[in-house]
């Protein structure tokens, strides 16, 4: 692991701020708690019409409201974008910075999604069919575009000099944005990044996993011998991303270092993951990060719940990990999968894990699957010493990304902000 950064070096990168939504908690000290507490937000989805389904089952991230949102109009933008937009002010909010900040450093803001606004696309379909060539408004049409949800954030916060990007890799897609921004800021070009993952629940992709078979009918199950399958959810994950100098000369509060990431496609299969392809990937991840695997305590697994991405996953751990393998969680169990802030989320509970010192469990648990013989760490949080966390993206087209996060020293904590996590 990288201890010291010689003169000439790129820097370090530290993450000082986090904003998340999803469907156990918004803001990063809800969500930490509810992490730490192993809850579960199944619910009845109710954003789009489940009739004729077999499942009406999700995570949906209930109760949302655009109230933290001060530009950007929620009647002209998407639900994944002001997803994206007020995870976005959550972060900088947490980071103690404001938007002047922002503005007078060069920055980078990367936008991770798997669907973008697809939601907003099946509601101008629905208002077609019922009203015909008028619902085509520019209005209507605009709350589609692909590139809306880095567009949104920029928008949202009046960033000028910025680089941004909507990076439409799935369920890695989270991963691939927080890459971006590490190399940003590592080699000098951005002082700063916003980078993270979005999605909304839509019937598009509700539709598509259950013509697979893979809607779980209770819950998602990762790892488990009894395990169907997944439960589609939404939600968001933005991280603030700076220089170990920029924050420590601000005295910002670290949640941990971005030791490095890897990133490749095999392209093997549209939905089925390929194992040793994410085994490089792991690979790639830990050498580019200077890690070696006795290093690693925890793993926050892809872990979809599904039969061939579960074992598949655990087999590829297996290669590069051996019988050392660190306990391997699955958080899609109580959070749901995400799409494309899926990895983010993740990101964002390898960090709380780093920082406050436990594992949060995989939910749901009955028994382990002989095929996913490690420590998944069933149904209850663990108090740990976590020093380098892994977070798997997998997605489909065999786009994966996995990212290593490290203990800043003197940042430990006993609790986010001073709020005791039970």
């Amino acid at each position: 692991m990288r201890t010291a950064e010689d003169a000439g070096a790129p820097r370090r990168v530290v993450i000082t701020g986090c904003g998340a939504l999803s469907s156990v908690g918004s803001g990063v000290a809800e969500f930490a708690a509810a992490l730490r507490a192993g809850k579960v937000g199944t619910g009845e989805i109710t954003v789009f019409d489940t009739t004729g389904f077999p499942s009406s089952r999700g995570h949906q991230v209930h109760g949302f409201t655009a109230a933290r949102l001060q530009r950007i109009r929620p009647e002209h933008t998407g639900r994944a974008t002001q997803f994206a937009a007020t995870a976005a002010r959550m972060a900088l909010d947490d980071a103690g910075l404001d938007e002047d900040w922002l503005r007078e450093r060069r920055g980078t803001v990367v936008l991770g999604t798997t669907d973008g606004e697809v939601g907003e696309l099946d509601l101008l379909t629905e208002s077609a069919i019922a009203i015909g060539l008028g619902a085509f408004t520019g209005t209507a049409l605009g709350r589609t575009a692909t590139g809306a949800l880095a567009l949104g954030v920029v928008r949202e916060l009046a960033l000028t000099d910025v680089e941004s990007s909507t990076v439409a890799t799935a369920c890695a897609a989270g991963n691939y944005a927080i890459g971006a921004g590490f190399d940003a800021v590592r080699a000098g070009r951005s002082e700063w990044a916003l980078v993270g993952g979005a999605d909304a629940l839509n019937r598009k992709t509700f539709a598509g996993f259950a013509r697979l078979g893979l809607i779980a009918p209770d819950e998602c199950r990762p790892f488990d011998a009894e395990r169907v399958g997944l439960l589609t959810g939404e939600g968001a994950g933005l991280l603030l991303l700076e220089s170990e100098e920029s924050a420590l000369a601000r005295g910002a509060h670290i949640y941990a270092e971005v030791l490095g990431y890897g990133l490749n496609c095999d392209a093997a299969h549209p939905t089925a993951p390929e194992e040793n392809s994410v085994a490089r990937c792991i690979r790639l991840a830990l050498e580019n990060a200077s890690v070696k695997p006795e290093e690693v305590d925890l793993i926050s697994a892809h872990g979809t719940g599904t039969p061939t991405n579960d074992t598949t996953e655990v087999a590829a751990i297996r290669q590069v990990y051996g019988e050392r393998t660190p306990p391997t969680v699955g958080i899609k169990g109580m959070i749901g999968h995400t799409m494309g802030a899926a990895s983010a989320l993740g990101a964002i509970a390898s960090a709380l894990a780093i920082r406050y010192g436990f594992i949060p469990p995989t939910a749901n648990h009955r028994s382990t699957d002989p095929a996913c013989d490690v420590d998944v760490v069933p149904n209850e949080s663990l108090t740990a010493d976590v020093r380098i966390a892994q977070n798997n993206g997998l997605a489909f087209g065999g786009n994966n990304a996995v990212a290593l996060f490290g203990r800043h020293e003197g940042s430990r904590s006993a609790s986010p902000r001073g709020e005791y996590l039970r």
